[in-house]
């Protein structure tokens, strides 16, 4: 469903498990640092609110999201960490390079899931413009990074 339909921080309370004993990682790219770290933000907001101790959050930047899946599939082998939660926002240039890398990190990060058969979510923005982007990092549309932790724990009570 499109983010004009329905706003990213709302959510159901079905299906939300238990997760003070789970622990996170969430792997943020560093770069569209305005718009990832607020998505950053909204994930660490959404996963204390739910329950998950702070001390059980892991936060690791990469330099882009095209490191994501690597940075992913490091939180992932480790077998103290139940999910993790990536982070990023690739914006449409003038250029190919948005394609190839969004496939690549949609790929990547799904692999890197199946492989570890943990959750590893696409907490990651692929708009046309900086304004889109904003608009779904706590903006008009609410936060990706509260869906993306959402997921995570709704993947765990699966």
């Amino acid at each position: 469903m499109a983010s004009s339909l329905k706003n990213l921080s709302e959510y159901s309370q079905k299906n939300l498990s238990d997760i003070s004993n789970k622990r996170f990682a969430i792997v943020v790219a560093e770069w569209n640092e305005e718009v990832t770290g607020a998505l950053l933000d909204g994930a660490i907001a959404t996963l204390t609110k739910e329950g998950a101790n702070d001390d059980h959050i892991v936060v690791k930047t990469v330099p882009g999201s095209f490191e994501l899946t690597l940075g992913a599939q490091w939180m992932a082998q480790d077998p103290k960490i139940d999910a993790v939660i990536c982070i990023g926002c690739i914006i449409q240039g003038e250029t190919r390079h948005f394609d190839f890398i969004s496939q690549a990190v949609a790929t990547g990060i799904t692999d890197v899931s199946l492989k570890y058969s943990k959750p590893v979510i696409f907490g990651v923005l692929t708009p046309d413009t900086q304004q889109q982007a904003l608009d779904r990092a706590g903006g008009k549309h609410g936060n990706k990074g509260d869906e993306a932790a959402i997921t995570a724990i709704k993947m765990l009570g699966f």
